[in-house]
């Protein structure tokens, strides 16, 4: 067989792979798509074609399919799954997607394993691996990062509320922002700490209104310990310690701290023991710096 014809079938190979390896976005598994001698075959046809002298070194094209491929895959089987959903529902598929793509990443890792050894040797591209992050937040992350912080806002205020939710689907959205650079400055994670405690903050005033009038001084202290309780035991599922403290300050905050002349007057009022008054006071404080 002549050297063109042979990387035109590895060509055609590698395209079948492709085509196996997008059914990874669908769910099936790549251990029940791929043998390890399939593997092999496709890291071979990748292999023969970038290491062929110029001007017939495929390298750059082989790049492209690279990119070609995630695009496809982003386009044609997330972004459509994606549309129209909100809620606890949008979370939910986006994790689906997220976890599928990961694997269909990891999958063709295997594939261009040898592209990307020599494209980080010749500095001539950004490893693979960072390539597929990037296209991810690129093309689904960049439009739909808002409604994936409304998303987890409403379940937490759902939470707040005692209502039943789906506690995996915060805990999956963290992760997924520590696997897109944790909690730096500028991040995923730091643009949502941001928006929790903004809301976090309006929430609690509101909560605190409603409190002072339904509740008498005891039971409004006695209500806030067990708040904070709550609050630090389901916030520390799924966010950072540092940012577990923020947000119990900012309870602390609107339910007491802007609370006390208030508290004060209706403790009066009630003729309520003040040494016991201070003690409820001083657990609440002791909660919320942890």
């Amino acid at each position: 067989m002549s050297n063109a014809k042979r990387l035109e079938e590895s060509v055609k190979t590698l395209e079948e792979g492709i085509a196996k390896v997008k059914l990874i976005m669908d769910g099936y598994p790549a251990c029940k798509l791929f043998t390890s001698e399939e593997y092999m075959r496709y890291y071979d046809c990748v292999y023969l074609l970038c290491i062929q002298p110029p001007p017939h070194d495929l390298s750059t094209e082989i790049l492209q399919r690279y990119h070609a491929t995630l695009d496809e895959s982003l386009y044609f089987r997330v972004l459509p799954f994606l549309k129209d959903k909100s809620g606890a529902s949008l979370l939910a598929e986006f994790l689906r997607v997220w976890t599928n793509y990961k694997a269909m990443v990891k999958c063709l890792g295997g594939f261009f394993l040898y592209l990307d050894k020599k494209c980080t040797d010749q500095k001539s591209s950004a490893p693979l691996k960072e390539i597929a992050l990037c296209c991810f937040q690129n093309r689904v992350c960049s439009d739909l990062l808002p409604e994936l912080f409304d998303a987890a806002l409403l379940l937490i205020s759902q939470d707040r509320r005692e209502e039943p939710i789906d506690r995996s689907l915060l805990q999956g959205l963290s992760t997924f922002f520590l696997e897109n650079g944790g909690p730096k400055k500028g991040t995923y994670y730091d643009m949502f700490e941001e928006k929790l405690l903004t809301d976090t903050c309006s929430c609690y005033s509101r909560f605190a209104s409603e409190w002072l009038l339904s509740y008498s001084s005891t039971d409004y202290i006695l209500k806030v310990e067990r708040c904070l309780n709550d609050e630090k035991g389901k916030l520390s599922q799924f966010l950072y310690p540092s940012s577990v403290e923020k947000l119990l300050q900012v309870v602390h905050l609107k339910l007491i701290g802007e609370t006390t002349s208030q508290l004060i007057e209706k403790q009066k009022a009630e003729n309520l023991n003040s040494t016991r008054y201070q003690e409820l006071l001083s657990r609440c404080s002791n909660l919320s710096i942890g």
